[in-house]
């Protein structure tokens, strides 16, 4: 199978095909050249800086320089990326980790196979013209509070963060409003009166002074803060089934993965505003760097998931969740980090 043209969503193909040849042993190559073997990857919300390890493997060319064709497809919210893969519409997802275990919890078998950050990178503000005498967490009782979709990673960490306050989340009514301007525009309008959702999403708002933050899970120190341990944030994770099935296009898709959260670690600005498609900038470019350069720290160095990672995941979500912890839960089946280990030798990281 030939490939297609290069088109703006393969922006710097070319160049990363040269890059990885020059510095890679052929016997890295898993899928073989010029296959351009087709796989779709389902994400929630695309142009958050939740899922930029995913933006920059798809914009920089470095799933082409694996052998893969990947179409990226877009979806308002985790839940509905996930909701594509059960559907067979997608055979990989881009979402957050707990994702693997919620499904675990339901007899369902997914495991997250390359790590992208290392927290929530999410937080919860209230609008200040809805809530004007806004005073604690207690007065969202009754409130409609936005999230990216209904059960998708927005949620909850809202579900979380409104718990541990007292704040029960059937207390509250849970709106999706999607990423981007339509999140935006559902917070000045007033369909919503607080938001739970990442950057830049939230770092416009506040830089508007739009907003009132009343949980932040944007750094390593603050979820650490909140959940005693390193809280999983992104990941790519895919039914066990087609790891099995396939896992040389499984190794690539890690290898390209880690090659973008290599390039994460030195990327200039002017460097980053060139490989995400304008439209993520949210017409406020000094905003979205601000935004990058304080949640970078976040971002897996190297995709491996922490040895403490998926209990935090698990204590945090039982909860909300009491029986997600019973005879059913497996961490070690919800996880694998030897593609990612093996992509990490690749790249020297």
């Amino acid at each position: 199978m030939a490939f297609p043209p290069v088109t703006r969503r393969a922006f710097g193909a070319l160049s990363a095909l040269s890059a990885v040849a020059a510095c890679a042993p052929a016997s890295w190559a898993q899928v073989p050249p010029g296959t351009g073997k087709r796989i779709t990857i389902a994400v929630g919300g695309q142009s958050v800086l939740y899922h930029l390890p995913l933006t920059i493997a798809d914009r920089l060319g470095f799933f082409l320089a694996e052998g893969l064709d990947v179409a990226v497809q877009d979806y308002p919210g985790g839940a509905l990326a996930l909701q594509a893969v059960q559907d067979g519409a997608a055979q990989v997802c881009s979402g957050a980790y707990e994702h693997t275990l919620h499904q675990q919890s339901r007899g369902q078998d997914y495991r997250a196979f390359v790590l992208q950050g290392r927290a929530p990178q999410q937080a919860l503000g209230v609008s200040v013209r809805a809530l004007p005498g806004y005073r604690g967490p207690a007065d969202l009782r009754g409130r409609r509070i936005g999230v990216s979709a209904p059960g998708s990673s927005t949620e909850v960490m809202a579900s979380v963060l409104l718990a541990r306050a007292g704040v029960d989340m059937g207390e509250v009514t849970f709106v999706g409003v999607g990423t981007g301007a339509t999140a935006l525009a559902a917070l000045r309008s007033g369909r919503i009166h607080a938001l739970c959702h990442a950057d830049p999403i939230i770092a416009l708002l506040e830089q508007r002074g739009e907003v009132r933050l009343v949980s932040d899970l944007r750094t390593l120190n603050a979820a650490q803060e909140v959940f005693g341990g390193v809280m999983p944030g992104s990941c790519l994770y895919a039914p066990q089934a087609f790891l099995q099935k396939e896992p040389l296009v499984a190794q690539a898709l890690a290898n390209a993965m880690v090659h973008a959260l290599k390039w994460l670690q030195t990327a200039a600005p002017a460097d980053l505003v060139k490989a995400v498609p304008a439209s993520d900038l949210l017409g406020n470019r000094a905003v979205y760097l601000a935004a990058f350069n304080r949640v970078r720290e976040t971002f897996s160095p190297n995709g491996i998931m922490p040895e403490d990672g998926p209990a935090t995941a698990l204590r945090a979500l039982a909860q909300l969740y009491p029986g997600m912890a019973g005879p059913r839960a497996s961490l070690q089946r919800s996880y694998t980090n030897d593609l990612a280990q093996k992509a990490r030798q690749k790249f020297r990281l």
